[in-house]
């Protein structure tokens, strides 16, 4: 795969994640519902795991970026876990 196309599947992930976020919390400031604040956190994270991918795999390839990678992803599930687990009390 040539590294042109790396960069667009990385690059749509990240916009697709953060665009997700966007709507998500405008869907919650409209609404008030809190189990749509927690998603956009969750696509938040996402987005940030996006971007720690892109740092590590293609702008600092010689550094090992996996730790912030796994972190900003198992922030994401923990943050709609909560949320999940919050909404069913």
């Amino acid at each position: 795969m040539t590294e042109t196309i790396k960069i667009a599947i990385y690059l749509l992930c990240v916009l697709t994640a953060g665009g997700c976020c966007f709507l998500l919390f405008r869907g919650w400031r409209r609404s008030g519902t809190r189990l749509l604040m927690w998603s956009a956190i969750c696509f938040g994270f996402l987005a940030l795991h996006g971007i720690a991918v892109m740092a590590d795999l293609l702008i600092f390839p010689s550094i090992d970026l996996r730790f912030f990678r796994h972190a900003a992803t198992l922030a994401a599930v923990a943050a709609l876990l909560v949320g999940l687990v919050w909404e069913t009390e």
